[in-house]
């Protein structure tokens, strides 16, 4: 049975958890989550223990029970409710829908252009005018 173990100190760990979960029988696995970014606790975890009876005994047992200071949150593992999102439109290879819409035209034809009917981009930096940078005491004219 998969155990929900929520409110833990951020100083518990793997198996800090697993110790106070096998005095009730055996634990097959314990895992605090950490964050990804930092490796610090999320301030839950997960205990898994093959025996029914134990695991509710365990339940009973820990919840609201004080661990490394703080109070326990214990209940059996509930699975996380997936969120329905739209799904996109399918295309085909050619990165056109099967729908209304003309197949998307690719970045050739002309220097730096998009090819079909728009206008050719302009290049680099290189073509733009040089704008003056720093503090100055008088405006700048705007050259875009």
């Amino acid at each position: 049975m998969d155990i929900y173990v929520g409110n833990l100190a951020y100083a518990t760990d793997d198996e800090g958890l697993r110790a106070a979960f096998a005095a009730y029988g055996e634990v097959t696995a314990a895992r605090v989550v950490r964050d990804r970014m930092t490796g610090r606790s999320k301030g839950f975890g997960f205990v898994e223990m093959p025996n029914e009876e134990e695991a509710n005994a365990a339940i009973a047992a820990l919840n609201d029970a004080e661990l490394d200071g703080r109070a326990l949150h214990v209940n059996e593992s509930q699975p996380k409710p997936r969120e329905e999102r739209p799904r996109r439109p399918f295309r085909d290879d050619r990165g056109g829908d099967f729908g209304d819409r003309p197949p998307r035209r690719g970045f050739g034809g002309g220097r730096g252009g998009y090819g079909g009917d728009r206008p050719p981009r302009r290049g680099g930096y290189g073509d733009r005018p040089r704008r003056g940078g720093g503090y100055r005491d008088e405006p700048r004219e705007s050259t875009w």
